[in-house]
């Protein structure tokens, strides 16, 4: 991903794909070769060196500006991605990521059993980035650290360049293309190798689609697979299913390999992705788990690399629909050999209730133990002979907020261990939180403004009804239905299962005495759209207007 100051062409792209419409993809036929010794392509598909089908789902993790957040591998795992794809700098643009920091990267991905598509971010969007390096630099890198790789090619995929070109210079993309992978296969490279699209990976003038196939010929082993990232340009259901279509069609292998659920060239039909994904059996990498600036922090899937503060984007791609959680398959790697890790963790302990009040608990638990580690926690609630999630936890403990007033609620707790297995339950505890009231000096007013099929927009005002001023609020409730925030002004969301919380704004964040806020979002649901009844303002409840 780049900045946000990109700007797409988009009269220029619309015409493109009028064009695109009208001529068929070149489909070439390669010569056939020695099949790989580890990941591979065959007949448009990823393959591992067992012959299974391996389709990616996971997120991309910004590790050359946050290298002291390696531990966040164990987290993605936990979540349930099969894959992470990991931001490396040659050293042009940023840090130089030496020999030992890649092997250190590669052996985290194994130990957390998720295959790594490892990528060099200073390519991006050369041509139109100051400072941005060609592909053939890119390859150099690549055969300077080549020793932290030989021997992994079951396990990495060397995505050779991000976003290789911008909007300008973007019809070298080919030959560029072309020459780093020879350069890399040239210098012994066996691994699958990841291209990404030019248009700062968007490839709205189709260069990479419409030459996709003399790319796969050109590589002598034909183990190349293809990357789109798919932001503002794909904001139509249309575009998205004509793209991907397009190369399955053609036997050609594709991946998304960033995407977003919004961003400053425009709204991205992330729905749509990851449906179509799922419909045609593509991998998806969604863009980032955390620490985005430049005024794309939305992109953030969790708050801060907290792994128990999903964002409405990470609640979104980890646990919606088509999401990682319902369709992610951990990589057959990680179970053909001897020594497999088939035990499951023991049970946590039973949880024990704290800090009960009309909207909140905190849940505290013994830890579980396992043979090779216990990576996370899932915490439940179950009423009648059903469960719910709630949140998932790296630590032994867990605040549950947005529950209602005087209200019985029972929790417990599974267990999870880096191969994915899950513990038995723990007991089960029953907590009662206290009785509602106007305790707090706060009113909160909600209202549907919009409703269309599958979505809404709603407004949420608060209002300080005490005699001094509000400075700095979180606000919190659950929703009674099934719905999730997608987009918030005034505020910033984060969403674990119906539960949100909600930061203020720097220009939101002071409630002068008597005076109010106002916040809008936009949201997906079902079919009911019940309002929330329970509302809390810095830990107290508010009145309901």
């Amino acid at each position: 991903m780049r900045s946000p100051e990109r700007t797409v062409p988009r009269t220029a792209g619309l015409l493109a794909a009028l064009l695109g419409l009208l001529l068929p993809l070149l489909a070439l036929t390669p010569a056939a070769h020695a099949a790989p010794t580890g990941l591979r392509v065959e007949n448009g598909r990823l393959l591992e060196a067992s012959g299974n089908d391996f389709v990616m789902r996971g997120v991309n993790h910004a590790h050359t500006w946050y290298a002291d957040r390696i531990g966040s591998l164990a987290h993605i795992k936990a979540k349930g991605a099969n894959t992470v794809r990991v931001v490396l700098s040659s050293g042009d643009r940023w840090t130089r990521n030496d020999t030992a920091d890649v092997a250190n990267v590669v052996a985290q991905c194994k130990q957390n059993r998720l295959i790594c598509v490892l990528e060099v971010h200073d390519t991006t969007g050369y041509g139109e980035q100051s400072g941005a390096v060609t592909l053939s630099r890119a390859a150099d890198y690549w055969i300077s650290v080549q020793s932290a790789l030989t021997g992994q090619e079951d396990y990495v995929v060397v995505n050779i360049g991000n976003e290789p070109h911008g909007n300008s210079g973007y019809t070298a993309w080919t030959a560029d293309t072309k020459a780093a992978i020879q350069k890399l296969r040239g210098a012994g490279f066996g691994h699958t190798l990841m291209v990404d699209a030019p248009n700062w990976g968007q490839d709205w003038a189709f260069t990479m689609r419409d030459n996709a196939a003399s790319v796969l010929a050109a590589d002598p082993d034909a183990n190349t697979v293809f990357s789109i990232h798919m932001y503002g340009v794909f904001d139509t259901a249309a575009e998205i299913s004509d793209y991907l279509g397009r190369f399955v069609a053609a036997k050609l292998p594709i991946v998304v390999g960033e995407f977003g659920h919004d961003h400053s060239d425009g709204n991205p039909d992330e729905n749509t992705v990851l449906a179509v994904t799922q419909q045609l059996g593509l991998g998806y990498l969604g863009w980032s788990w955390s620490g985005n600036g430049g005024g794309v922090e939305y992109l953030d899937m969790v708050t801060d690399f907290d792994p128990d503060r999903l964002t409405s984007w990470g609640e979104r791609l980890f646990n919606g629909a088509n999401g990682i959680a319902a369709t992610s398959e951990e990589a057959a790697v990680y179970g053909s050999g001897p020594g497999d890790d088939t035990t499951a963790p023991t049970a946590p302990g039973t949880p024990r209730a704290s800090a009960v009040t009309a909207s909140s608990v905190t849940l505290n638990w013994g830890a579980a133990t396992d043979a090779v580690g216990v990576t996370g926690y899932d915490v439940v609630r179950i009423s009648g002979g059903t469960e719910s999630a709630v949140t998932t936890t790296t630590g032994t403990s867990a605040t549950v907020t947005g529950l209602g007033a005087n209200t019985s609620y029972t929790f417990a707790v599974y267990a999870r261990d880096a191969a994915g297995n899950r513990s038995q339950r723990s007991g089960t505890v029953t907590v009662t939180t206290s009785p509602g009231g106007t305790t707090g000096a706060c009113e909160v007013g909600y209202r549907v403004t919009g409703e269309w099929p599958g979505g809404f927009q709603g407004e949420v005002t608060v209002r300080n009804t005490g005699s001094s001023a509000v400075d700095g609020w979180t606000l919190r409730w659950a929703f009674p239905s099934d719905q999730r925030i997608t987009h918030m002004w005034g505020g910033t969301p984060a969403q674990s299962g119906a539960e949100v919380t909600v930061t203020s704004a720097s220009y939101t964040a002071s409630i002068p005495a008597s005076g109010s806020v106002t916040l809008g979002f936009t949201g997906t649901r079902s079919a009911a759209n019940p309002g929330p009844t329970a509302f809390s303002l810095n830990g107290a409840d508010c009145s309901v207007a």
